[in-house]
């Protein structure tokens, strides 16, 4: 069963394009990883920076959490954000239909 996550950050004033300016190479990396469907980054009208992804299954995502893109990029972002990244994992409760009722 897929997963899908949503990953929030809040970057320091003035901060904004260096903080997409180190999510946008992760992204290419990413893209490549095993279990990978989305990983796509959306501005939010107050600033904030929403990632959502999906991935093929919860054990490709840890696999992803554990792994070099993601050092690199919690590494890149050093002194950018205003707190810590909220990650949050969702469960999908399919509606409608399938192919638009769940991420």
């Amino acid at each position: 069963m897929s997963i899908a996550v949503t990953a929030l950050f809040t970057p320091k004033e003035g901060a904004f394009d260096q903080v997409v300016g180190a999510l946008r190479p992760a992204i290419a990396e990413v893209h490549q990883e095993p279990g990978c469907l989305l990983y796509a980054i959306h501005e939010s009208p107050d600033g904030q920076i929403l990632m959502i992804e999906k991935w093929e299954s919860a054990e490709l995502l840890d696999e992803h959490e554990a792994g070099a893109a993601v050092k690199r990029l919690n590494t890149a972002l050093k002194g950018l954000l205003q707190k810590p990244v909220e990650v949050t994992r969702l469960k999908a409760l399919p509606a409608g239909n399938p192919s638009q009722g769940e991420l």
